[in-house]
């Protein structure tokens, strides 16, 4: 077994991550590209708690290796697995680089299965996230993408992240849209913690990037708060204006909310609970036009009477009051493949060396 720190995981590139905590914690925050392959469950992890407080720590380790034993076969063979489908040996972690990982650990080594154990655990990762984030300065400039909402510009940062361009998704880390209906078809947003580790690996990935593509997010993305270093620097950054027609907007909208997602019965519910929340936004009559679209499933109608009396009056409003400077380019985003193009050929023009460093 072969004992690593968070500097030397993250300084030569270890993969096949492990985390053996229950899956309530694994839900809860882990670093980003692990699986869970736990030692106990929530009810097990609870009862060794349990046991742990009442008896002490020997009785809670006895009753730990009684809950273990039986599957301790089929434990090793998940991590044989993983060992054999990653072609690494797995690095295993736990909370803070106790039992639990050494434990699994210690029994793969004993069944022949090469592996790695984080000291410090997940816990020593996480303060070595915050460490970073926190005082972090970004030295290139940010590309950022506007626009009224439903033009693209998820999609747009999508493509050219398919490109191998640096791109910081803020939306895709905190899970979650931005808007009082972004949560729909997203699952439970991301907290803090894990949306700081996913910006920070992707910052540790694109770590000599002459620059990054970025949307022109709100300081809070559904549970998480964007650090200062991102959302200070927004009135310094290039600005593209990306652009569609309203009818272009409603489609993708269409597309990407309601075509994946109607179909659920918690669907209905979830777009009129989400209603409510700025229902009183709205102008009366044109409110109780948009309820009655919802109530009946016209989403087309609603989205549009969304867009033209709440989300584009709303965006208009912010960026007059957000205090961006420097010139606007615009984009035409009718077709996403042409606008991709334009933007791809702005970068060559702005940055003539730069997608030869990205390469």
């Amino acid at each position: 077994m072969q004992e690593i720190n968070v500097e030397e995981m993250l300084i030569k590139g270890y993969g096949n991550l492990i985390d053996v905590r229950s899956p309530s914690e694994f839900a809860r925050d882990t670093i980003p590209g692990a699986v869970n392959i736990p030692l106990f469950s929530d009810a097990e992890r609870a009862q060794v708690g349990i046991k742990y407080k009442q008896e002490g720590q020997a009785a809670a380790q006895w009753l730990g290796m009684q809950i273990v034993s039986p599957k301790m076969e089929m434990l090793m063979q998940t991590i044989r697995e993983r060992e054999l489908e990653a072609g690494e040996p797995p690095t295993i972690f736990c909370w803070r680089g106790g039992m639990r990982s050494r434990a699994m650990a210690t029994f793969a080594t004993f069944a022949g299965i090469p592996v790695r154990r984080l000291i410090g655990g997940y816990r020593a990762y996480r303060q070595h996230v915050v460490q970073t984030i926190e005082p972090f300065e970004l030295k290139v400039p940010l590309i950022l993408l506007h626009g009224l909402t439903g033009v693209g510009k998820t999609e747009l940062l999508r493509r050219l992240e398919a490109k191998g361009l640096p791109v910081l998704d803020l939306e895709r880390m905190a899970g979650h849209r931005g808007s009082v209906f972004g949560h729909i078809g997203k699952g439970r947003p991301a907290n803090q913690k894990m949306f700081d580790a996913r910006l920070f690996e992707t910052l540790q990935k694109y770590k000599d990037a002459p620059f990054f593509f970025m949307e022109a997010e709100s300081k809070r993305i559904g549970n998480a708060i964007v650090p200062a270093f991102l959302y200070e620097l927004k009135s310094d950054s290039i600005h593209l204006d990306i652009t569609a027609p309203l009818e272009v907007r409603v489609q993708r909208l269409y597309d990407e909310y309601i075509v994946p997602f109607s179909w659920r019965p918690d669907f209905r519910k979830n777009t009129m609970d989400a209603f409510q929340k700025i229902a009183r936004r709205i102008p009366t009559e044109q409110a109780h036009l948009l309820r009655q679209a919802l109530e009946t499933g016209d989403y087309k109608t609603a989205i549009a009477s969304l867009l033209v009396h709440y989300y584009d009056p709303r965006y208009t409003h912010k960026q007059g009051s957000d205090g961006y400077t420097g010139d606007f380019y615009e984009v035409d985003a009718t077709r996403l493949e042409d606008a991709e193009a334009d933007i791809i050929k702005f970068v060559e023009q702005r940055f003539p060396n730069g997608l030869h460093v990205i390469q």
